[in-house]
C-alpha cells in the first residue's frame, strides 16, 4: 500500500468502511445488481427493500453506492430526482419511530459491578485466571462507559498508551477521533475518581492484571486466558453488556445496547442536578436536541405540571 493509499485509507472510519462494504455485497451479490449502477435501478432497489428496512439503513446503502461511484469516478446515480423522490415517498408511507435504548439506572450499575466483584473475587481463589481477567475486564468496560458517557467504538478505540492516571484523582484519556470530530483533532476526556463505583480503579486493577503496556485497553480473551492483540469490536458490546446482565440475575434486558450505558449516565446526570450545558460540555454534545433524545424526564406525560395547574385553577374559583 502506497502512502497516498494509506491516508486515504485512514481518511475513513473503520465502522463506515465496515458498513459500507456490506450495503456494496448487499446491493452487488443479495440484490443481484449491476455496478456502475443507473438512476433507475437504485430506485428499484430502494422500493424492493422499502418495506422490510429502516429508511436509516436506506440512507446508508444510499451513502455507500454514493461513495463507491465517486471513488471509480462515475456520476453519481443516488443524487438523481427519482432516487430522492422513490426515498420520500418510502418514509410517508413507511414511517418508523426511532428506537431508543433502555437506560442503564444507578442501582443497576451498582449490582452488577457489586456481582463482578464477587464473581472476580471466586475467580481469583479458584485461580480460574480467564475468569477474573474477564470480570476485571467487564468491570473497568462498564464503569468506564457509564462515568464517561461513551459510545461502544470509544470504548473499543482506547489506547493504553493514551491514557495517563493520575492516583486518586482520576484519568486523562486522549482519543484521537470521535464522532462529532469532523476535524480529526482530537479531544482529551477526564475521568474523575469515585469514592464508590469508581471508573479509576477499576481500569487501573484491568490494566494491571492483564499486564497491558500498550495498545488496546478493552481485548478479547480466548478459552485459555490469554489476550488478543486486537480491540473488542464495537457491536459485541451489546451483546457482552446483555450477557453480564443476564448472569448476574438481573432481567432487564429488553431495550438494552451499548447505548444503555451513555443514556444511564445522561438520565443520572439530569436527575442530579447537572445543567444542560455542563451535561453537554462533559458529554460532547454540540446542540441541545443531541442531548435530549438521550433524556428520560421525570415527568414524560407532564401529569405532575398539568395537575399542578389545574389544582390551582380549582383554587382560585
Amino acid at each position: 500500500m502506497s502512502n497516498i493509499e494509506q491516508y486515504i485509507h485512514a481518511a475513513t472510519r473503520d465502522n463506515t468502511r465496515r458498513s459500507y462494504q456490506a450495503a456494496i455485497h448487499h446491493f452487488e451479490v443479495s440484490w443481484g445488481g449491476f455496478l456502475p449502477a443507473t438512476a433507475d435501478s437504485i430506485a428499484r432497489y430502494l422500493a424492493d427493500h422499502a418495506k422490510t428496512l429502516a429508511v436509516s439503513t436506506l440512507r446508508l446503502r444510499l451513502a455507500a453506492l454514493a461513495q463507491w461511484h465517486s471513488d471509480q469516478g462515475f456520476p453519481d446515480p443516488t443524487k438523481a430526482p427519482i432516487v430522492k423522490k422513490v426515498l420520500k415517498g418510502i418514509r410517508e408511507l413507511h414511517p418508523a419511530q426511532e428506537k431508543r435504548a433502555r437506560p442503564l439506572q444507578i442501582e443497576e450499575l451498582t449490582a452488577l459491578t457489586s456481582w463482578l466483584e464477587h464473581e472476580s473475587e471466586a475467580a481469583i481463589a479458584t485461580k480460574n485466571h480467564k475468569s477474573s481477567l474477564a470480570h476485571a475486564r467487564n468491570k473497568a468496560l462498564l464503569l468506564l462507559g457509564f462515568w464517561r458517557g461513551f459510545r461502544s467504538d470509544e470504548l473499543c478505540r482506547l489506547q493504553s498508551e493514551f491514557v495517563t492516571v493520575s492516583p486518586g484523582k482520576g484519568l486523562t484519556i486522549f482519543l484521537p477521533r470521535s464522532k462529532g470530530d469532523r476535524q480529526s483533532a482530537g479531544r482529551e476526556f477526564r475521568v474523575p475518581a469515585l469514592s464508590r463505583l469508581c471508573p479509576v480503579s477499576a481500569y487501573e486493577e484491568w490494566i494491571r492484571l492483564a499486564g497491558i503496556g500498550e495498545g488496546p485497553v478493552f481485548r478479547n480473551i480466548n478459552r485459555w486466558g490469554h489476550l488478543s492483540e486486537q480491540s473488542l469490536k464495537p457491536n459485541s458490546v451489546s451483546a457482552l453488556l446483555r450477557s453480564m446482565l443476564e448472569k448476574s440475575g438481573i432481567s432487564i434486558l429488553d431495550g438494552i445496547s451499548s447505548h444503555s450505558l451513555r443514556r444511564g449516565f445522561a438520565n443520572w446526570a439530569n436527575s442530579s442536578g447537572w445543567d444542560a450545558k455542563t451535561l453537554m460540555e462533559y458529554v460532547g454534545w454540540k446542540d441541545i436536541q443531541s442531548a435530549l433524545r438521550y433524556i428520560d424526564t421525570p415527568d414524560p406525560f407532564a401529569q405532575r405540571h398539568i395537575e399542578q395547574s389545574l389544582g390551582e385553577n380549582s383554587q382560585d374559583q
